[in-house]
């Protein structure tokens, strides 16, 4: 595979249209609209993006600030309260919730008592069901037994746990010190409380990051016996988040060495007894998220690879993002406008973009790409009611990935060779009506 290719900037897919493209047109009056406009038997996902970390990890991404008192935090918290609220009272009282999701920034910071009382007033607007999934991201470092037993106690029964990297010499060069014993703990500690279902995520591609590192790390991690993993590629974009030009560029893995990683990665844990799940995630074959990749039943959203098929998520939160069957709306970014913007009006919304039916189209298209690697082009057309001429361009544009070997085409059916799945958002791009790539905005496709 050319280098070229990989040293691509393209975008995630974990939407589409893509974040960049969304615009301050959609507001907290089509937000309301589109809220109040779901049916009552829809079911709904809920995600609550918590803002705040006590330390900074300089290669995070995440929309997060450091806080060093619990003050900002349980403030918050009161403002995430307003705005469950004014959600709740667009939709049917009692309304059917299947999965929960706590992000950040780093959702353990909340105290105990403040998780244990935001969980009951979330089952008091919403009917959470009995086998809904609630899953938090943990930080290991500091997580405190009370906090541990608050979770259980709330009815979390997925975590996922940050690792990124084992080594010394990497820790200290993203600023994240996290010893393995600290892990291990964590993981000792949920499970003693009844969190069985657990995720631990590392990233590759990063500073003083080498093959036997990477694979250590994999091996300590599966040591833990997580049910899923998930490993990323790190995204250095200092343009985007500042901090992370405290990360020496000059101690980071080329492209050709990121593509090592990725391979060396998914062939231990495979060989370890872990399944492939799409382009990043890791599951025991008796997981939920395996059998879901077996049947066809994957699907993609701003957490990654999912089993969540409810047709609306609604994201509360500084800078969180909503994706309803109408369109995609996100909150202020900032939490001083996101303050502001839910005291006076209830809702965050500060943009979005509304989906057309060839954005749909589009958007069913990649989600099958990105999760099968595989995609009939004809059968999702004629679901539409549209004729498959509308992907001759595409097409067109994919001959050099057809030419490389990355991609196989036959008749209006797409499949990408295995070899080359490290590639698939590259191949997602020829779809993407929106990109533009001279903007440089995206990660490396590897």
């Amino acid at each position: 595979m050319q280098a070229e290719l990989l040293a691509a900037r393209v975008p995630r897919y974990t939407s589409y249209p893509t974040a960049p493209h969304f615009h301050n047109g959609i507001d907290r009056h089509v937000a309301a609209k589109w809220i109040g406009e779901l049916p009552s038997d829809v079911p709904l996902s809920l995600y609550f993006h918590i803002p705040f970390c006590d330390s900074l990890c300089w290669f995070c991404a995440c929309h997060t600030a450091v806080v060093n008192t619990y003050s900002p935090v349980r403030g918050y918290l009161d403002v995430l309260r307003k705005e469950l609220a004014a959600v709740a009272a667009l939709v049917p009282h009692g309304h059917k919730v299947t999965h929960i999701h706590f992000g950040g920034g780093s959702p353990t910071m909340i105290a105990p008592e403040d998780f244990r009382a935001f969980a009951e007033l979330i089952r008091g607007y919403f009917n959470v069901q009995s086998d809904a999934e609630f899953a938090v991201e943990i930080d290991p470092r500091g997580l405190s037994d009370e906090t541990v037993e608050a979770l259980a106690d709330s009815g979390v029964n997925r975590a996922s746990i940050g690792v990124q990297d084992c080594h010394p010499a990497v820790q200290a060069a993203i600023n994240r010190i996290q010893p393995h014993s600290v892990t291990r703990s964590a993981v000792e500690r949920l499970r003693a409380c009844g969190v069985k279902n657990l995720n631990i995520d590392l990233v590759y591609g990063l500073p003083h990051q080498s093959l036997e590192r990477l694979e250590n790390t994999i091996r300590c991690s599966t040591e833990l016996d997580p049910d899923r993993l998930a490993i990323f590629g790190y995204a250095h974009v200092p343009h985007f988040k500042k901090h992370q030009a405290l990360i020496d560029q000059n101690a980071l893995p080329g492209v050709e060495k990121r593509l090592q990683q990725f391979e060396a990665a998914h062939t231990l844990l495979e060989r370890i007894g872990y399944e492939p799940i799409g382009l990043d995630h890791f599951a025991k074959s008796g997981d939920s998220l395996a059998i879901a990749a077996r049947a066809g039943r994957l699907f993609r959203n701003f957490q990654g690879y999912t089993t969540d098929s409810a047709p609306a998520l609604i994201g509360l939160g500084a800078s969180a993002i909503s994706a309803l069957p109408q369109g995609y709306t996100q909150n202020a970014v900032a939490v001083p406008d996101y303050r502001a913007a839910v005291q006076s009006g209830g809702l965050a919304t500060a943009r979005g973009i509304a989906l057309s039916d060839e954005d749909r189209l589009r958007r069913t298209v990649i989600e099958r790409l990105m999760c099968d690697f595989a995609v009939d082009l004809a059968e999702i057309a004629g679901a539409a009611g549209v004729s498959n001429a509308i992907f001759q361009d595409d097409l067109a544009r994919l001959q050099p990935l057809v030419a490389q070997g990355v991609v196989c085409i036959e008749g209006q059916r797409l499949s990408v060779r295995r070899e080359s799945r490290v590639a698939v958002r590259c191949v997602c791009a020829a779809f993407d009506t929106y990109l533009n790539a001279s903007e440089n905005r995206h990660a490396l496709a590897v």
